[in-house]
């Protein structure tokens, strides 16, 4: 009798395993190049370094999905981030900083749990020039087109040509506490289409402060809201972007890089980019960025041109240019605004960028 039930359970777990196929797969990409600065640091000298992740962010992950019957699946992410010149974990040394999350999927859709990437962060991979590149480009303008979330709930669903997806993050910082329902709090949401050769795409963000400081204050009234609207266009070997961004920092908020510092500022980010396949492995693309901060005329512009050859399917070398150019004051380096970045710049000085490197996908 307990030779059978041990088949019986056997071949239950066998159907089981059939039914429930499942499968989990490792990859990443280890991104290091070698990069210059003019203008650097409080004197204003040359920087040389090494650099980790420029095109794409050093990363490694595992990506899993089960078969739960029906149309529906199981699935997760977990993705570390790190820098491949020091081996030290990127995302201030989070564990898995660059995704986190489980969830089900089926034709409606998928709803996820975890650590995740905002709205913002998904519009930026469709409608920047430069790919959301980690060094270069428009993260220097505005991180949040690289933003991620504690603590989210988020929905995507691609119906045809439309996908839409919407995020809420209950607490984006780790300081959850009883009666402080809005500190931390962000929520977004996306919608885009592609038709042909023609994609478009809206986005919204909305951030409430933290508590910060020494005695510490409240700061969960204050918001900052995006709003964000782009569009690509493909023409043989080439295609054209365009994208605006709108920011609003409201009661007692600052926008990053507003210069002077002055709370409830607004800017408006313009882009516009083209990128163009010259042989199957070489690749050109360039991208120009205006940011009009209002009622100040520190406005800054940023150029970049970017040249990448593929050595195979997996590894490619890259090349990239940029030229941060400041007025009145702003503080635009090639990585950043001089409070977010190693090797800034002074208020009102350019900035030279170079760096070349080598890519690996696995």
């Amino acid at each position: 009798m307990k030779m059978k039930l041990f088949a019986a359970a056997v071949a239950a777990l066998a159907a089981g395993g059939a039914y429930a196929q499942s499968s989990v797969t490792l990859y990443g990409v280890a991104d290091v190049g070698l990069e210059y600065n003019s203008n650097s640091g409080a004197n204003g000298d040359n920087l040389f370094r090494m650099s980790s992740g420029n095109q794409s962010g050093s990363r490694w992950g595992l990506r899993g999905v089960e078969d739960l019957g029906g149309g529906l699946k199981g699935v997760f992410v977990l993705e570390s981030g790190f820098d491949l010149d020091n081996g030290t974990s990127a995302q201030g040394g989070r564990l898995f900083g660059r995704q986190a999350y489980v969830g089900l999927q089926s034709q409606f859709g998928s709803l996820l749990l975890g650590r995740q990437q905002t709205s913002f962060y998904d519009f930026g991979l469709l409608y920047d020039p430069m790919a959301i590149s980690s060094r270069y480009g428009i993260l220097a303008q505005d991180a949040a087109f690289a933003s991620r979330a504690d603590n989210t709930v988020k929905y995507i669903g691609t119906f045809g040509g439309l996908t839409a997806s919407a995020f809420y993050s209950f607490n984006n910082n780790g300081q959850e506490a009883a009666g402080a329902f809005r500190r931390g709090q962000e929520y977004g949401a996306l919608l885009s289409y592609a038709a042909g050769p023609l994609s478009i795409g809206a986005a919204y963000d909305e951030t409430h402060g933290t508590t910060v400081g020494t005695p510490a204050v409240d700061a969960s009234g204050q918001r900052i809201r995006r709003a964000t609207v782009g569009a690509n266009y493909a023409f043989g070997p080439a295609k054209v972007y365009a994208g605006y961004r709108w920011a609003k920092a409201a009661d007692g908020a600052v926008l990053p890089g507003v210069s002077p510092l002055v709370a409830n500022s607004t800017s408006n980010l313009y882009w516009l980019g083209l990128g163009y396949q010259l042989t199957p492995a070489f690749s050109l693309s360039g991208a120009a960025y205006y940011q009009d901060f209002r009622k100040t005329d520190a406005d800054p512009w940023q150029f970049v041109i970017t040249a990448d050859y593929a050595l195979s399917k997996r590894t490619d070398v890259y090349t990239s240019l940029s030229y941060a150019l400041n007025d009145n004051g702003s503080t635009l380096g090639v990585n950043g605004f001089n409070s977010q970045v190693a090797g800034s710049v002074q208020p009102g000085k350019d900035q030279f960028g170079a760096v070349i490197g080598l890519r690996h996908k696995f």
